[in-house]
């Protein structure tokens, strides 16, 4: 597992944003100390801990209807860790995250850049359950799962991180920003360079957003190589 990330060299023109932690959206992860009594501190839980108490959650309405918790795909000592939003009816189905149509997706964009969920990448969602219609994630929703994505990210220590989607981007940048606006940046993370995309479903929909898509991968190589 690589150590603390270095921030990336040889990129000139793109600036690292640290988010400022006065300007948040309506989204983001609790203030440690505040959760219900009926919460379990995920603080001091390790990688193979934290997937059993993720299988048995009830932190929210999602677990009523889940057919599968949704924990992770890839290598949990990748250099990169994808973030997405959460799963939808083939995760559900399968108990893993970006099947289907638009994982195909994913693994090509990732492939550009010399990347393979085999191995070189760790892949989860900010909510393990799917949202019913594959609705969008709702403010409690993302409050109750975020723990668990907060010590994915700690245990997994990676030297990048990528965003995909507008509530991972937003969740993770501190902002209620739109994505067409927060794309293009290198942002930090706890430390961590972070780069944010558009989530492969949408380009299913919106190939207009290909091209910014790519040059967002583009972004990603160069920051993994200069990391």
């Amino acid at each position: 597992v690589a150590g603390e990330a270095r921030q990336p060299s040889g990129l000139p023109s793109r600036e690292i944003v640290r988010a400022d932690p006065k300007e948040r959206g309506s989204v983001e992860f609790p203030v440690p100390g505040v959760a219900s009594a009926s919460e379990i501190d995920l603080a001091d839980f390790e990688y193979s801990e934290l997937a059993v108490v993720a299988e048995s959650c009830q932190r929210c309405r999602l677990a009523k209807g889940r057919t599968r918790v949704v924990f992770s795909d890839g290598n949990p000592r990748a250099r990169l860790m994808v973030v997405g939003e959460a799963p939808g009816a083939n995760e559900d189905r399968t108990g893993l995250p970006f099947v289907g149509q638009a994982g195909k997706f994913l693994d090509l964009l990732l492939a550009s850049v010399d990347l393979s969920r085999k191995d070189s990448v760790y892949i989860c969602n900010v909510l393990k359950c799917r949202p019913p219609g594959n609705r969008d994630p709702m403010a409690d929703e993302i409050e109750h799962c975020s723990p668990f994505l907060k010590r994915q990210i700690a245990l997994v220590a990676p030297e990048v991180i990528l965003a995909v989607g507008t509530f991972a981007a937003q969740l993770l940048t501190g902002t209620n920003r739109p994505l067409g606006k927060l794309r293009g940046t290198v942002y930090a993370y706890e430390g961590v360079p972070l780069v944010v995309t558009y989530h492969p479903a949408a380009l299913l929909r919106n190939a207009g957003w290909t091209r910014s898509t790519w040059d967002d991968f583009q972004l990603l190589g160069q920051v993994m190589d200069g990391s």
